[in-house]
């Protein structure tokens, strides 16, 4: 009978047969890694002998631990995937986790940062012409951080002042319009950048693709220097959304640019700004 390891090592496996994200890979693997270390320390090693208990004393430990209710929440949707598997491969009889229930969370509703915010933090990364760079995509364009860190150089059009979103299973192939700020903020950092065989847009001074964690550190260095307080990468993201809307761009134009996938998720947006005037207009607003 296979042990907890080798369940594990062979839901990888099938989650890589299937072309899921790595990043999903990776956040699933590391996931069910620290589930199999706490239930190895109870001295189960066996998938058959798990218990639902056993897989709620682990979310238990992680409250206590002090795991926000959504990253519980997100271990508990892994345990839920892993176990299915289990079952589908006849390693369990009974689904045990399918009786663990998700920790209840409130949705915070989105930072939406203000002129003078998004001002001040352009400002404090001047000097920094490949952070002022990935903060003017990220502010006027809306794509997401992840979706930033897989854009390569030739996804970048300056003569038609597009950036190609590349398509991947969390993401939707799509061309945003590329305005004055960002594609002069391109323009400069492409001039600076290392010669390099990689093909990533943005990437370190020894030539390696700049990864999401570099993206986000830096940001929130910027974020700290320019005086903003709780805010977060994404909420470059929320900004240029609602600050479309607000201009008066239309919902199915907002939704398509941003890739969301229901309109429902551009329409909540819809709340929290001031002004909105249905016109419908097809011009993005500059940020």
């Amino acid at each position: 009978m296979a042990s907890l390891r080798d369940a594990h090592q062979q839901f990888i496996g099938h989650l890589q047969g299937k072309s899921r994200a790595s990043a999903t890979i990776l956040a699933y693997g590391k996931d069910i890694e620290q589930l199999i270390k706490h239930l190895q320390a109870a001295g189960k090693n066996d998938p058959l002998e798990i218990a639902t208990e056993d897989l709620q004393s682990f979310m238990d430990k992680l409250a206590k631990e002090s795991y926000t209710a959504k990253s519980i929440s997100r271990k508990t949707n892994s345990t839920k995937t892993f176990f299915k598997f289990l079952k589908s491969q006849g390693l369990i009889q009974q689904d045990t986790a399918q009786a663990l229930q998700h920790p209840k969370f409130e949705n915070k509703d989105p930072r939406i940062l203000t002129k003078l915010e998004y001002r001040a933090l352009r400002d404090a990364a001047r000097a920094d012409t490949r952070m002022l760079a990935v903060i003017e995509v990220l502010l006027q364009t809306g794509v997401r951080i992840g979706e930033l860190a897989k854009i390569r150089v030739e996804d970048v059009n300056l003569e038609n002042q597009t950036i190609h979103v590349p398509l991947s299973e969390d993401t939707r192939e799509r061309e945003i319009p590329l305005n004055k700020p960002a594609s002069e903020a391109v323009s400069k950092y492409l001039n600076i950048r290392p010669k390099s065989p990689s093909h990533a847009l943005f990437i370190t001074k020894t030539g390696r693709p700049l990864l999401i964690r570099n993206i986000r550190t830096a940001i929130d260095r910027y974020f700290r220097i320019a005086g903003i307080k709780e805010a977060k990468v994404n909420d470059l993201r929320h900004t240029w959304v609602a600050f479309q809307l607000q201009a008066g761009v239309s919902l199915l134009t907002v939704s398509k640019l941003a890739g969301h996938k229901r309109l429902t998720t551009t329409e909540r947006y819809l709340q929290f700004i001031q002004g909105h005037n249905g016109e419908g207009k097809v011009k993005l607003e500059e940020l």
